[in-house]
């Protein structure tokens, strides 16, 4: 019997592995020679670069980077195999979380410091980079990444614009003479989960501005430099498209991936499934193990689980979930190829109860072996 096991992590509780493993010791109490291959699994948003490095035997680095108003801080991501994949979180270096919510404003934050990792991994040996572009506090079109990179963004007087997306008020033009050569070598997989477009009522700027500290006024200030900011991009390169989906993600950083670095913009769920080789392992599969910390309707609208759930069903396997809460709407997931789900929790407990590690990790030990006993009681043993 051939069990596969992706579960995303319980956030707060227990990491994608932790979770993994815990429910691959629950298999293996009831059938001690079952084959169990243990995948990482998230949806390349927070805690994607420490579940594939450390799910896919990576190293983790850090690197002296910018935050988002410029200060130094360490940042860290993922390296795969031998020096060639980086997975990086783009929030590491330019997230709204490390800023203060006095200090929120996107006028003046900048992405130069996802650019300072890019170029600290190329340095390390790096050519394809997976990158997760969620969480940002900056509108600044990627502007500051690709200052980072060797583009060269002026003003009139043939200066460097300033930081944030203040910056692109002042910019009349662009050059790239001075373009790290060795970005020709390099591929982007960029987990981008959203669609908007760069500008307009649907843009970073009106969706996402208020978030991040940005008024009224600077809402429609940043949306009408952003547009000439993306009008001045297409002269030098053809490809760019500000309506592009996902052209918006993080301040209009996946418009400068896709239009600079020719990068791709794709689901998350996406990359972490085909770079994990899931699929792969699924095809001589019985038993596809998923699930998160909590599940719900939102679940079923396709998060990381859902995706893992579709994977498996093209192979014929049986899909049972596990999670800290199963929520009112948690069974639309039925529909999309998840067969039962279970909650972990014996009993009524506090939030700080139900997170706390090791009793999390011991609960799915636990619930994965009673469903694996009904399963033994069923069917048998599978061969």
């Amino acid at each position: 019997m051939k069990t596969v096991i992706a579960i995303d992590s319980f956030k707060g509780s227990m990491t994608s592995m932790e979770a993994g493993n815990a429910a691959a010791a629950g298999v293996k109490a009831v059938f001690p020679d079952a084959e169990i291959v243990v995948r990482p699994l998230a949806d390349g948003g927070e805690g994607t670069v420490e579940a594939l490095t450390t799910g896919m035997g990576g190293r983790m680095e850090t690197a002296l980077v910018s935050d988002p108003l410029g200060r130094k801080i360490s940042a860290s991501y993922g390296i795969l195999g031998k020096n060639k994949t980086a997975v990086i979180e783009m929030a590491a270096a330019a997230g709204l979380p490390l800023l203060s919510k006095e200090e929120r404003n996107p006028l003046h934050t900048t992405t130069y410091g996802v650019g300072e990792l890019i170029r600290d991994a190329i340095r390390k040996g790096c050519r394809h980079f997976i990158v997760g572009i969620g969480g940002s506090a900056t509108n600044d079109g990627g502007v500051g990444m690709l200052s980072a990179l060797g583009f060269e963004f002026l003003d009139k007087s043939g200066q460097p614009v300033r930081n944030g997306a203040a910056g692109l008020a002042d910019l009349t033009e662009i050059r790239s003479g001075h373009v790290l050569p060795v970005l020709k070598e390099c591929t982007f997989r960029v987990a981008c989960d959203v669609e908007n477009s760069l500008c307009g009522e649907l843009g970073c700027s009106s969706v996402f501005g208020p978030q991040k500290g940005a008024d009224e006024k600077s809402i429609r200030q940043m949306d009408q430099w952003l547009f000439s900011y993306a009008q001045l991009t297409k002269e030098h390169f053809l490809q760019a498209d500000e309506n592009c989906p996902g052209a918006g993600a993080a301040g209009g950083l996946g418009f400068a991936f896709q239009s600079y670095l020719g990068a791709r913009l794709e689901p998350g769920i996406r990359i972490v499934l085909e770079e994990t080789g899931l699929e792969r392992e699924m095809a001589d599969a019985d038993f596809v193990l998923t699930g998160e910390g909590r599940m719900d309707e939102q679940t079923a609208m396709g998060k990381a689980p859902v995706g893992v759930a579709k994977l498996a069903k093209k192979h014929g396997c049986t899909v049972i979930a596990f999670a800290g809460a199963l929520q009112e709407g948690f069974t639309a997931c039925h529909e999309i190829g998840i067969d039962a789900a279970f909650c972990i929790q014996k009993r009524a407990v506090s939030l700080e109860e139900a997170m706390d590690r090791d009793a999390a990790m011991q609960n799915l030990t636990d619930t994965c072996k009673e469903a694996f006993r009904l399963v033994k009681a069923v069917v048998g043993v599978p061969q």
